[in-house]
This record gives structure tokens, sequence and C-alpha cells, in this order.
């Protein structure tokens, strides 16, 4: 038999029984349906974690650090010159990690503990300097007011927490209903008055600065000398934020951001400038970020910066084990959404079996006539795959639509706890082709046993029967 009368006689076949065959093929697309919901919410979620990554900036920061600092001391075992032979992480270093190769900028972390008056009352924050590169960062999404106007202006940008407490309101524990458009109206355009510690290089007796060159044992003495002066700087409130663009900081997280020029014009006294006085007067960083070009260059950047001395890490170091987790989760929802397409398949055995037992007759007159066992398999092959193509067709619509309702109901929720709306599911079009490809196989597969059931019966026998 010619594949084209096989192909016109199965589907003759699936129309004579149509409400059973219809029950199974329904049977299939929901068990198609389960494994594309779950499947397009974990790539969907994926999606989402990564897309959030690379709009905050780390897929393409490396963070350099100095091996000098108290907090890397967990780690004993590293490559590089030992601790106390380590280079400093000053202006210097900053200037030859951002000559390296596919770095666009190198920026120092500046933050600091320091109190911040508004109508006169004092406020203990965090304060940090974020350069205008950050201006389309996600942390700053929905923010109310302005960004920066100039890279040195004497203005700040206040996080959400922060403009609750000048404004005098305690929200109670896990209840965030302040939008920060209330918050931002009755602060724009205020000033607060920063007081902060200024670190500043002695003068000498003759008047000049010891940061400058001199000669004789008292330069040698001081070289390492710095002062420390109490200042107040007024800053003007241009906008009100709701995260801290370096938000995996946790407790180091700032409150209060000032334009990173500014920050660096203040020489603000901090807690590396205590670690590291042994360099002298010039002040030195706890870390850098480091933006890099392109992503891929990630991994060769930061290698470069530990070859110089320092210690470095990236986002990159951390999505490893985001990957595995998600690889992980995807294999997990594959299981659980197959466990339908399953049960489905035992449909499909069934109603092949069935098929057997009404067309003994049909079947035993197709091999008198000259049919093989070969045409007789290939009949019910294409009975069974015919069926896993409409069922995989329509679990996938169906999946879709699941996972559509779902989308929607989630932002609906998300609106209502005043956050933006996310897409949380995908269904990219591999998965459509490999879905409708699964359930072709899990039909054929069903119709194993039916289809040898089929060939190897007697005609003899199957026309007596009748």
């Amino acid at each position: 038999m010619k594949s084209y009368d096989v192909i016109d006689l199965a589907v003759r076949n699936l129309r004579e029984s149509l409400f059973r065959n219809s029950l199974t093929t329904i049977g299939i697309s929901v068990g198609v349906a389960s494994l594309v919901a779950m499947l397009s919410l974990g790539i969907g979620l994926q999606q989402l974690a990564s897309r959030r990554l690379q709009k905050s900036g780390l897929f393409d920061t490396v963070v350099a650090t100095s091996r000098r600092d108290l907090g890397n001391f967990r780690e004993q075992r590293e490559n590089g010159p030992p601790r106390a032979e380590s280079p400093a992480l000053d202006e210097p270093a900053r200037q030859k990690i951002e000559q390296l190769p596919g770095v666009i900028e190198a920026d120092p972390d500046i933050r600091f503990v320091t109190e911040v008056r508004f109508d006169d009352q004092p406020h203990l924050t965090m304060v940090a300097g974020v350069p205008l590169s950050v201006k389309h960062n996600d942390a700053f999404e929905g923010m109310q007011g302005g960004f920066f106007s100039s890279e040195a202006a004497p203005e700040v940008i206040l996080q959400k927490a922060f403009a609750e407490e000048l404004l005098g309101k305690t929200p109670s524990r896990g209840a965030d209903n302040t939008s920060i458009a209330d918050l931002a109206k009755p602060l724009l355009g205020k000033e607060v008055t920063m007081r902060y510690a200024e670190r500043s290089a002695p003068a000498s007796p003759n008047g000049s600065s010891n940061n400058g060159a001199n000669s004789g044992a008292n330069s040698g003495a001081n070289s390492g000398a710095y002062s420390v002066v109490p200042r107040q700087q007024v800053l003007k409130i241009v906008g009100v934020t709701d995260l801290d663009p370096e938000s995996m900081r946790g407790a180091a997280r700032a409150r209060v951001f000032l334009p990173l020029k500014l920050a660096q014009d203040l020489h603000v006294m901090q807690s590396s400038d205590l670690r590291d006085n042994s360099f002298g007067a010039a002040p030195t960083y706890s870390s850098l970020s480091v933006r890099v070009a392109n992503p891929n260059q990630v991994p060769a950047v930061e290698e470069a910066i530990k070859r110089m001395g320092f210690g470095a890490f990236s986002i990159v170091d951390a999505t490893r084990s985001m990957s595995q987790f998600f690889a992980v989760l995807d294999v997990f929802l594959g299981i659980f959404g197959s466990l339908a397409l399953a049960v489905a398949s035992i449909g499909i055995v069934n109603t092949l079996v069935m098929a057997i037992l009404e067309r003994r007759r049909e079947i035993g007159i197709m091999k008198a006539v000259g049919a093989s066992d070969a045409d007789v398999r290939g009949l019910f092959f294409a009975e069974a795959g015919a069926m896993g193509l409409a069922g995989g067709a329509g679990g996938v619509a169906l999946g879709w639509t699941i996972g559509r309702l779902i989308n929607f109901g989630t932002n609906i929720y998300l609106q209502r706890q005043h956050f933006p709306p996310a897409q949380i599911w995908f269904v990219p079009l591999w998965l459509v082709l490999g879905a409708i490809a699964f359930s072709i196989v899990v039909s054929l597969l069903s119709g194993l046993y039916p289809a040898a059931r089929a060939a190897r019966l007697d005609p003899v026998q199957a026309l007596r029967y009748e």
C-alpha cells in the first residue's frame, strides 16, 4: 500500500469512532498542555531573573576589591602575593584597571555612614556616590523627580525608606502601602544638610600640604599623616527611588545617593582610610565597580584584575549556580508535566486495542487481498501518529492559553501589591515544536503493541470470527 492510501484509510477509521478518538486526543492535549505550561513557567522565570540582572548592570560588572580588606580574610588560600605585599587599591590602581582591554569605566565605591539633617532633625544613614552611567539602572525605574543635573551637582536622591523616615512615617512591618509619588511630593526641591568627616592632608610648617613633594626627615615622618576635619554640605533633593542600584550589598545598602564626582571631591573619611593609612595621605578605595563592554569579556577582565594582585568577583560566578538551579527546575517541571502525557498514552493503547477487536473482519479482508504485516502496522501507526499530532497541536494551544491566564492573574496580584508587572512565562518556538514532536513520539510508542497485535492477526481466523 502507498503511504497516501495508508494515511487516507487511517483518517477514515478515526472518523468512524469520532467520540472515542476525540476523548483520547483530548487526553493527549491535556498532557501536552501541562508539559508546555510547566516548562514555559520555568523558562519565563529564568528569563525574568536574567532580564533583571542584565538591566541592573550586574552581568557586565566586575567588583575589584583590596586583598588587604578584613572581609577577605576568610579565604586564606588563594593565588597572588601575600596580603601584606598586595598593592593598594588607590587612584593609580583604578586607572590601570580602567585601561584593561574591554573595560569601559572603573568607578570607586564611595559609601559611608554619616548624619543627614532635615528640618533640624538628625538622621543617621548610609550615603553612596553613584556615577551618571547608572541613570538607566532598573533601580531608578519609576523614580519620582529627576536624576542628577551634573556629575558634581550638590544634589541627592533618596531611597524610599529614608524618605519615609524624613517625613516621620513608620509603616507597619510587612506593609508597604505608601507610594513613592506621595513621598516625593513634600520632599522634592527641599534641602538637607549632610555632616561628614573630611580627610585632609595636614599643612607643613612652611604652609604647603604634605601631599606634595617635600624633602627631609620631617616629610618622611609625616608622609602617611592626614587630619580629619568636620564639614557639612547642603544638598538639594531631586529624586526619590525605591531601590539601591547595588541592592546585593545587604546591610551596606545606601539610602542617600550623591553624584560620584561630588562624593570624591568631598574627600569623606572612610573605613578603608584607617585600614590603609600606611600607604600615605592619598586615599584608597574599598572596592571598584568595573564595567565591561561585553558580558563575554567579564571572565578575562576578572582574571586580569586578579593577576594585578586584587580580589575580583562578578555576578557570572553566581549565575553559574542560578543556571544550574533553573536546569534542575526545568527537569523536574518536565517530568511532572510528562506524567499527564504518560496517562494519555494508556488511553491511546486502549483505543487502538479496541479498534483491533472491532475491525477484525476488516483486517482479515485486507490481509486476504494481499496487505502485508507492514501495511497493517503502518495503518495503526498512522492512526496513533494522527492522534498524537492533533493532541500535540491542541495541547500547545491550551498550554499557551493557561500560561497567559497565569501571567494575567499574577500581574493583577503584583499590581495590588504595588509591584511592577512582570512576564513570568515564555513559550519559545523550540518548545512548541518539541512538545508536538514529543507527543507524536509518545503516541507512536503507544501504538507499538496494538500495531504488532494487528499485524499478527491470522486472516482466516479473523474472517471465521466474523
